[in-house]
């Protein structure tokens, strides 16, 4: 079968279930409602089979374009077009406005979106789409500046993590010959803004307050930090336009490249198992249809655990490298996709972790996770004034939906297609940890200890 005769066949399938919903479907969601044993993904009642959903041209992106590779979409009876998008502010605008049905989205935008930052909106994520995946880049002449304050291992390479402290210098540098110190993120509520805030803050950078008056948070900064999207990012390095940034693969490892910046840290070493991006539809969305929010998630579940199944990246990265999904070469992909990394040139070092779809219940939207955005809100200043600590439990739960994730694995438990050991006994929330680069401890139940525990930030009494 041809292509333009598949999608008739599948344009066709998705009026059938369209028209078996309304006419004869009462009885077979009334049967959802109390899934037997041995449940097939054919008896959830799909009251919106066609759906379009954005993505920015990330390899995170992965669950999307693996969910719509391998079929696993079409198998819980939705038929999806994946479009790529401009940037962040154009996937945050057109989910809210209904053009997408939901998208690949920065953590923090749903976040910022209910906690009042930026464009208010009724956003949910059921879905953690993956853990890692960012890197910090500088340009080769602020290396060259940086290297020789970098401890050298009995190898002679660098010894990582290379913490913001062999920055410091560089930037008062800049600052004594009158050259403020320019660096790029992808979005002001980007996981990518507050970790390169956090490796900067580590060493005593201030990376500047956000103020009604200063939206760029600039404010008391020592290191300017800008908006540049993710592919922009190395062609503004190589312009001069920024001196550093902090963006997603493959545009760290493009730099290596391309031969004009060296990546210094990942987000693992600045937090171990971070939580990236997330997939997110409106409040009414999962409301209006909730089994096709079910269903959407369990596609994507299953396409994370196909993502993290050993041998199964090198094909992942030939999905990603198509024109329509990342678009970029497949020898870039593969340097960090496939448990590498490469800092300076011929420097590749084993990260297994540096892309994780799956593994450590990656998949599952913890109350802690999304707690830790707000908390970074707060310390710089997008969250302008002090709140209790009720506010951030309550606001994230209205955010992150456990429930809608937890109804999709059980579905995919009792079908077989992951393990009961997959789910998470959990309450929302993950242990304290100190896997931080500066080795502070958050607990996601004691987000206002947290914010104190900062030397440079806003503080909350």
């Amino acid at each position: 079968m041809n292509i333009n005769m598949k999608r008739i066949h599948l344009v066709l399938l998705a009026a059938t279930v369209v028209l078996f919903t309304q006419c004869g479907g009462g009885a077979k969601s009334e049967a959802t409602d109390k899934p037997a044993d041995g449940l097939s993904a054919t008896t959830l009642a799909i009251e919106k089979p066609q759906l379009t959903f954005g993505f920015i041209k990330l390899t995170d992106m992965a669950p999307l374009a693996i969910a719509k590779e391998l079929g696993y979409f079409e198998e819980e009876g939705l038929f999806v077009t994946i479009e790529a998008q401009s940037n962040w502010k154009n996937v945050l605008d057109r989910v809210i406005d209904g053009q997408l049905d939901g998208s690949h989205m920065l953590a923090g935008q749903p976040v910022a979106a209910g906690a009042g930052f930026g464009r208010q909106a009724g956003l949910v994520t059921p879905f953690s789409m993956d853990l890692n995946g960012n890197g910090i880049t500088v340009s080769n002449e602020v290396w060259a500046k940086m290297k020789p304050n970098v401890p050298i291992g009995e190898d002679g390479s660098p010894v990582h993590p290379i913490t913001a402290d062999a920055l410091a210098p560089v930037v008062n540098e800049y600052k004594n010959n009158g050259k403020p110190f320019k660096m790029g993120m992808v979005f002001p509520v980007s996981t990518h803004n507050y970790e390169i805030r956090y490796w900067l803050a580590a060493a005593g950078i201030h990376p500047g307050f956000y103020t009604k008056e200063n939206i760029q948070g600039q404010v008391d900064a020592d290191v300017l930090l800008s908006v540049t999207p993710p592919p922009q990012m190395p062609a503004t390095l190589e312009a001069g336009t920024i001196y550093g940034y902090c963006v997603g693969e493959p545009w760290n490892q493009q730099a290596v490249f391309k031969g004009i910046g060296v990546p210094v840290t990942t987000n693992y070493d600045i937090w171990k198992n971070n939580p990236e991006k997330v997939f997110v539809m409106t409040k009414s969305f999962v409301e209006k249809y909730p089994n096709t929010a079910v269903a959407v998630t369990k596609a994507l579940i299953r396409a994370g655990k196909w993502l993290d199944t050993p041998g199964n990246r090198p094909k992942a990265v030939g999905i990603l490298s198509m024109p329509e999904y990342v678009g970029a070469d497949s020898v870039v992909i593969a340097n960090s996709m496939t448990g590498t990394f490469e800092f300076e040139k011929g420097q590749k070092r084993s990260m297994p972790d540096f892309n994780v779809f799956y593994r450590y219940h990656a998949t599952y939207p913890f109350y802690s996770d999304g707690i830790w955005f707000l908390t970074q809100m707060r310390r710089w200043g997008q969250i302008p004034e002090s709140k209790p600590e009720e506010w951030y439990h309550a606001t994230i739960k209205d955010i992150y939906r456990p429930d809608i994730w937890k109804k999709a694995a059980d579905m995919l438990v009792k079908e077989g297609h992951i393990d009961a050991t997959d789910v998470p006994d959990t309450d929302g929330y993950k242990p304290a940890t100190t896997d931080f680069i500066d080795g502070k401890t958050y607990d996601g139940k004691k987000p206002l200890d947290y914010i104190q525990s900062f030397e440079i930030g806003n503080k909350d009494h």
